[in-house]
């Protein structure tokens, strides 16, 4: 069984999968938008990569703060 078949065929492996997805692109989401980063925040918005993508970005491209 594939990771999609478990997760669609039972609802208890998808609530948790879905509240880190959505925790890490709402984090991601909102400090590329106070930064003015208008294409991270496209890329973000547009790509699913399971909140990869999103802790990559928090991690080395967000601008740091002074």
């Amino acid at each position: 069984m594939t990771l999609i078949q478990n997760l669609s065929g039972n609802p208890l492996f998808l609530v948790p999968f879905l509240i880190w997805i959505m925790t890490w692109k709402g984090i991601a989401l909102w400090k590329c938008g106070r930064n003015n980063q208008l294409p991270w925040f496209i890329v973000l918005l547009l790509v699913h990569t399971v909140g990869i993508l999103e802790i990559i970005y928090i991690v080395w491209f967000q601008k740091k703060q002074k």
